[in-house]
């Protein structure tokens, strides 16, 4: 193919003027002057057929000159040509060049060289024309490091943009994650700004949207966003894979808010770069003259498209995110740093937990097992009793005030027990007050109320020898006084100090 067919087929195919006169080796003057040539002539429709290159030449004149400097890739034209003949793509064929021939040039030079010996196909496409109301693509791009006030420190931010595809009116937000809860917030926040929701959200496959794309039909998209979809009413249909193009209407617009509002821009902190944003979406993007419509986004959007935007629900979508949890023995399962109890029979089930705003739902397929309060910091515990089986949940009911409650029914000794147990470390002390009570149902009251009573005359009255107490039937035993049964014994020497003083004193003299 001569250097003239070369040049008019990248023109064909979309190439920029800049890109084609780098890879040619000639000036963006050129490519624009035989680009307004090729118009004239018609040769820039893709579906009509070039002529012949006489009638070319006749019709453009000369081709532009190539480079004067041959390609440092030209000694291995054979080479080159074979491993294209073999279907190898230009990124091995580099490499293969360098280790295999010793090529010294670069990258640059080998896919400048490939495309001269095979110049692209074009490839037509198909504009997509929507309806008001109908269609909106989201999706975010990286916009640099800013300020995060709740870490104290410059943080990767992204930029999620979601662009009405009739009217290319958006909803721009500045974040620095892609959760799925940050996706789920902005959509709601995205909808409330518009006054109302697109039939079609067109996504990309990013993985808070769509964890398993597939080629003809779309499955596995993620559970909240399909619940909000259907809490709002609208269509989910990502973008396939490796087609950005599907979704060039966003794309096109995280680009303009790249160049225009965050180019050349130092922002205190992301809370200041988002207020800034508001009014830039509305006096800057919302007014401009769009390349596409020939028409100011802001105004197209409030004149034709909002009316036609189905209408926001009464509540908003507070589900913030669906994922499995596992119940661990303690009839537990941890969410977000967070403990939130579940019936002691699912223990070692896989629960779906729906994690909303306010409240966290434990499900178990389409059963709903319970729901708590969400807790709002790290290492919050949400138990309810009546999860626990009968005599665990009869045990951790038990607090300092109800032993000293059971223990003052039981008796006066119980309860002297009890309260000096609980006088020191009652936290430390409350499982030996526990362990102690419960020897009531096996025992009776009667048994252990004789049993303290011994302990606390003998003055040990540790849980340990309280059981050896009843093990020995020792209870049953009278105490040696019984008119101080309830006070410890009190032991005195039989003679006075002033005996022993007395008899000092005569060993001294």
């Amino acid at each position: 193919m001569n250097y003239l067919r070369d040049l008019i087929h990248r023109l064909r195919s979309g190439e920029s003027e800049r890109r084609i006169a780098r890879d040619l080796g000639i000036s963006r003057a050129t490519v624009h002057k035989y680009r307004q040539m090729a118009e004239r002539h018609g040769y820039l429709d893709p579906t009509t057929p070039l002529p012949e290159d006489a009638t070319l030449t006749s019709a453009l004149g000369p081709a532009p000159q190539p480079p004067r400097v041959a390609s440092t890739v030209e000694p291995y034209r054979d080479t080159v040509q074979r491993l294209l003949d073999q279907g190898v793509e230009m990124t091995a064929i580099f490499a293969r060049l360098r280790e295999d021939y010793g090529y010294a040039g670069g990258y640059s030079a080998v896919r400048r060289y490939v495309h001269r010996l095979c110049p692209p196909e074009p490839q037509a496409v198909v504009r997509v024309h929507t309806t008001p109301g109908e269609e909106a693509q989201v999706d975010f791009g990286p916009v640099g490091r800013l300020y995060d006030p709740a870490t104290d420190r410059l943080c990767p931010a992204y930029a999620f943009v979601a662009t009405l595809s009739f009217s290319r009116h958006q909803y721009a937000e500045l974040v620095f994650d892609q959760k799925t809860p940050t996706w789920i917030a902005l959509h709601r926040r995205a909808f409330e700004s518009w006054g109302g929701v697109p039939r079609r959200v067109v996504p990309d496959n990013l993985k808070a949207a769509v964890l398993q794309a597939l080629v003809s039909r779309f499955s596995g998209l993620g559970g909240a966003y399909r619940r909000m979809a259907q809490h709002y009413g609208f269509i989910i249909s990502p973008t396939r894979p490796g087609m950005p193009h599907h979704k060039g209407k966003v794309e096109n617009g995280i680009h303009y808010l790249q160049r225009n509002f965050m180019a050349g821009q130092a922002f205190a902190d992301i809370h200041v770069a988002n207020q800034r944003l508001v009014i830039w979406v509305r006096e800057v993007a919302g007014t401009r003259r769009h390349g596409t419509t020939h028409q100011a986004p802001l105004r197209l959007f409030t004149e034709q498209e909002q009316a036609l935007l189905l209408p926001l629900p009464v509540e908003p979508f507070t589900l913030c995110e669906i994922k499995p949890v596992k119940v661990h023995p303690d009839c537990h399962v941890t969410i977000a740093g967070s403990f939130y109890s579940v019936p002691y029979t699912c223990i070692g089930q896989t629960l779906d937990a729906y994690v909303g705003e306010r409240v966290v739902q434990l499900f178990r397929g389409a059963e709903l097992i319970t729901t708590h309060e969400r807790a709002n910091a790290l290492g919050i515990w949400r138990t309810r009793l009546e999860h626990y089986p009968p005599d665990k949940a009869a045990y951790l009911e038990r607090t300092p005030e109800r032993c000293r409650q059971i223990a003052t029914r039981i008796g006066p000794a119980t309860r002297q027990v009890v309260e000096a147990l609980l006088a020191e470390r009652p936290l430390d002390r409350l499982r030996s007050v526990q362990a102690i009570l419960r020897l009531e149902e096996t025992v009776g009251p009667t048994r252990l109320e004789a049993a303290c009573a011994r302990a606390v005359y003998f003055g040990d009255i540790r849980h340990r020898r309280i059981k050896e107490i009843l093990n020995a039937a020792l209870d049953r035993e009278p105490l040696p006084e019984m008119a101080s049964a309830l006070q410890p014994r009190q032991f005195a020497f039989a003679r006075s100090g002033a005996e022993f003083f007395a008899l000092s004193r005569e060993v001294d003299a």
